[in-house]
């Protein structure tokens, strides 16, 4: 087990939603670190999610692609970075759908420039936040850390493919890494594109939510404050080359997440419109979380319906955050 300390802390794509989640879990909880954020400020990237932390004096931002060998040369170069947690990444499966190759500039190549850096400037730890896609789809049982990866999606193979680049500089160059593939995050500003703020704010307005096929692929689902708790441990503790599963424990067929989240805003099963199944869309994931809580004890501290039910009065509490958003995503 690693016992690391750090000073200055690079989190990439920390104007997303795990990202920013982590970054006001690690500004309060480690003052004495310093987070730098480097984000490229994309359609999903918001920095109204870090307005409460945005004048600490441990927090500073700086807007740029993980893809660009200068902006992140200029950090590296200006900075003694102790470690880089990568969030970074194009991570919307239908759109990887329609423009696979963004996907693998950013989740690929992008982590290979940040590689090239951390290699150059002999950084503590390189930790790549993965996800649980690359397994691909399991109908019985639950994926280990050791199961090979069968993507299924562009999106889930630039994942994939970027943890293929991970492991090369571990395995060549020796660069300390770490990576951890965790299930469906749900919580606080997570952008409206996604199943769960997406059925949420349709259904604030009276707009029908749209469920793929029959309503029966089954996802894992973590809160994402109890996913940060995950994130940091393993940053501090987990084994230098080792992968851990992240997960919540909380394995729901689509439908029933629709029908709660119905029942939750008071409206009525009509609400529901069937769409049209998504290209490859893979019927179950499940991963075994028993290698992170045999080593450090994590296991998730929210009860999966409670935390849905206060996720859901989040948004409707915070109109003003997301409506500027699903403006943003009715023009891409």
């Amino acid at each position: 087990m690693e016992d690391r300390k750090f000073r200055t802390i690079l989190v990439t794509g920390g104007a997303g939603f795990i990202g920013s989640n982590f970054i006001h879990y690690m500004v309060k909880k480690y003052p004495e670190y310093n987070i730098i954020n480097l984000d490229k400020l994309t359609y999903a990237g918001n920095l109204e999610n870090l307005k409460s932390v945005e004048n600490k004096s441990n927090y500073r931002f700086i807007r740029g692609d993980i893809a660009d060998t200068k902006i992140v040369g200029e950090i590296f170069n200006g900075n003694k970075i102790d470690a880089v947690v990568n969030f970074a990444a194009e991570s919307h499966v239908d759109r990887s759908i329609d423009n696979p190759g963004v996907f693998i500039q950013t989740d690929i190549y992008g982590t290979y420039v940040l590689l090239e850096a951390v290699k150059k400037h002999k950084t503590g730890l390189f930790f790549q936040i993965s996800t649980d896609e690359v397994y691909g789809s399991i109908l019985n049982g639950s994926f280990k850390e050791d199961d090979p990866l069968l993507p299924n999606s562009p999106y889930s193979a630039s994942k994939a493919g970027a943890e293929m680049i991970v492991r090369s500089f571990y395995k060549t160059y020796g660069t300390p890494i770490v990576i951890t593939r965790t299930s469906n995050n749900f919580g606080p500003y997570q952008f409206p594109e996604k199943v769960i703020p997406l059925f949420v704010t349709n259904l604030i307005d009276d707009i029908k939510v749209p469920l793929y096929g029959d309503g029966l692929n089954v996802r894992d689902w973590i809160y994402v404050e109890d996913s940060c708790r995950a994130i940091d441990i393993v940053l501090h503790k987990g084994a230098t080359g080792e992968i851990y599963n992240i997960g919540g424990g909380n394995e729901k067929p689509n439908i029933w997440i629709t029908k709660k989240l119905i029942e939750l805003t008071g409206k009525s099963e009509s609400m529901i419109e069937p769409v049209a199944d998504r290209l490859g869309h893979d019927r179950r994931y499940s991963i075994d979380c028993s290698k992170i809580e045999k080593e450090f004890g994590w296991v998730p501290e929210y009860n999966f319906e409670e935390a849905l039910e206060k996720t859901v009065y989040w948004y409707i509490n915070n109109e003003e955050w997301w409506r500027p958003l699903k403006v943003r995503i009715s023009k891409k």
